[in-house]
């Protein structure tokens, strides 16, 4: 209910590919961070590419000691403010204006929805490799490898939620290559509605993977 009630970008960028995440998966995602793998409550979490909010604020609703959501787009910052306030979470989250490569620090959870690189090929490994250089553990969407339709029938027959599946090669070899391991990876459905004039269906529902990412610890 809380994530049904931040607002989306009021114009987005398709170039920046800001399709604000579905309440739906938001609420998956957080649940699965939260609850499975007991990686919010307490914890430092950082938001990269937040948008307008909606994993950000869903993280300090839930309990978590200090979240950090960061975005290049000003416009998007100045909703997620608001949306803070709409949700009586003012202050509960540190809002920054910045290019995600000036980041810096040691958060416990990294959560993203980064651009798929479906108009920028490759944009999402510039939020992957900040994410684990940031994060302990990050959680991060992707897209599913294909237009899979029996999983996400699946899916929905079984009244929503995520299921496990195999990473991608590729990914398995890129967590590994910055220190990290794939620890988990759930199949979700993402919604999103008719945005931009290219957009044929009023709403497209497909899947999205979303990986569990964990640094290794170093072993002298």
């Amino acid at each position: 209910m809380l994530l049904s009630e931040v607002d989306p970008h009021p114009s987005p960028n398709v170039d920046l590919e800001q399709y604000t995440i579905s309440t739906s998966a938001a609420a998956e995602m957080l649940y699965i961070a939260a609850y499975v793998h007991d990686d919010i409550v307490g914890r430092t979490v950082l938001d990269l590419g937040c948008g307008t909010g909606r994993l950000a604020l869903g993280a300090a609703f839930l309990g978590a000691k200090h979240v950090v959501g960061v975005d290049i787009d000003e416009n998007a910052i100045r909703v997620a403010v608001q949306n803070s306030v709409k949700t009586d979470l003012k202050g509960k989250v540190n809002w920054v204006v910045a290019d995600i490569g000036v980041i810096h620090g040691d958060f416990d959870t990294v959560v993203q929805n980064p651009p798929f690189g479906v108009q920028k090929k490759t944009a999402d490994r510039k939020f992957l490799e900040k994410a684990l250089e940031t994060g302990k553990v990050v959680y991060s969407l992707h897209k599913h490898p294909t237009n899979d339709s029996l999983l996400a029938q699946k899916i929905r027959s079984d009244g929503g939620g995520f299921k496990l599946v195999s990473p991608s090669p590729f990914l398995k070899k890129f967590a590994e290559k910055h220190g990290s391991k794939i620890r988990a990876c759930y199949a979700l459905l993402m919604s999103i509605p008719h945005m931009f004039s290219f957009h044929t269906k009023r709403r497209h529902d497909f899947v999205v993977d979303l990986y569990v990412m964990e640094r290794q610890v170093k072993t002298s």
